[in-house]
């Protein structure tokens, strides 16, 4: 056969691959690229509804984000999504990362193992809303938190955990931790059984203790995967809506603490103003784009 002839063989063949791609490529255009065009060519127009008066849509410029940024509540909402999400990724990560090495660990002989890995990942198959709703019930002011530490005597009286600024992040960040941690686990447990045993046997040899293992072995050939959780974690953090949204009834309260960037962006959407809602929507994809790049070059920069 001649070297044309295997040419044109392997071109036909490679044309499978690219026609298996046409229904992701036209799911993704259709779901993700028009509506983010649509977003953008919407954030320079003056579109809402004044009572049962529809104004615009009007052609504006730059003004929906001149109004955007000078109100200055956005940064205000900006900082809130990032402080619970910091509250919640840090304990996440390093709970993830000390199950994953459990688990991942042949020498310790773990016990109902299966078992263990289906409960921490079950979290993450419950309804956000639901999962804030059994919050709201076991913080409020008769729930059975209460209950307990008024028993025990470190409280005399209730303690509104919803209405002061501290325990209210803490809800909604430890309720994102408790979701998302059995994922993360299972992402990083998959990468550290990627690793070469041999490499933990050299060390073993050479006199490494396990500390010495898990932070000059472990974690170094962790940060592909490790950069990939950040990253996401991050996507999802900026995303935060469903969680503080049912626990604190659409308010942010207290003193808007709690109130993110999704559900200012919601407020706009349910108010149908759809010009500051589009203007809202580029910018948190901007944030997004630069805090992922951010993170991206730090880890391309430690390697």
């Amino acid at each position: 056969m001649s070297k044309k002839t295997k040419n044109n063989n392997v071109v036909r063949y490679n044309r499978w691959g690219y026609i298996f791609l046409i229904p992701f490529v036209v799911t993704y255009c259709i779901f993700q690229l028009i509506p983010l065009f649509s977003t953008i060519y919407n954030s320079f127009f003056e579109n809402y509804r004044d009572g049962i008066i529809q104004v615009g849509p009007k052609y504006i410029g730059f003004a929906n984000y001149v109004k955007l940024f000078s109100q200055g509540d956005i940064w205000t909402y900006l900082g809130n999504t990032m402080i619970m999400w910091v509250m919640g990724f840090v304990p996440q990560i390093l709970l993830s990362l000390i199950l994953g090495a459990w688990f991942s660990n042949q020498r310790m002989r773990l016990k109902c193992e299966g078992f263990f890995k289906t409960v921490i990942y079950l979290p993450n198959l419950i309804m956000a809303s639901a999962f804030a709703m059994l919050f709201f019930t076991l913080f409020s002011d008769m729930g059975p938190i209460n209950d307990i530490l008024i028993h025990i005597g470190i409280l005399k009286e209730p303690y509104q955990f919803l209405f002061h600024v501290g325990s209210a992040r803490t809800i909604v960040a430890g309720m994102n931790c408790l979701m998302w941690f059995g994922n993360t686990t299972i992402l990083l447990m998959a990468g550290m059984m990627g690793i070469d045993p041999a490499l933990f046997e050299a060390a073993e040899v050479d006199g490494a203790t396990a500390t010495d293992v898990f932070f000059k072995i472990t974690l170094p050939l962790l940060r592909p995967i490790l950069l990939y959780v950040m990253i996401t974690s991050l996507i999802g953090g900026l995303q935060m809506f469903d969680v503080p949204q049912v626990l604190t009834n659409a308010t942010g309260d207290p003193a808007r603490s709690t109130l993110t960037m999704i559900m200012f962006l919601n407020k706009h959407l349910f108010s149908k103003n759809f010009g500051m809602g589009g203007a809202l929507s580029v910018f948190l994809f901007v944030v997004t784009g630069i805090l992922s790049l951010i993170v991206f070059k730090l880890s391309v920069k430690e390697n």
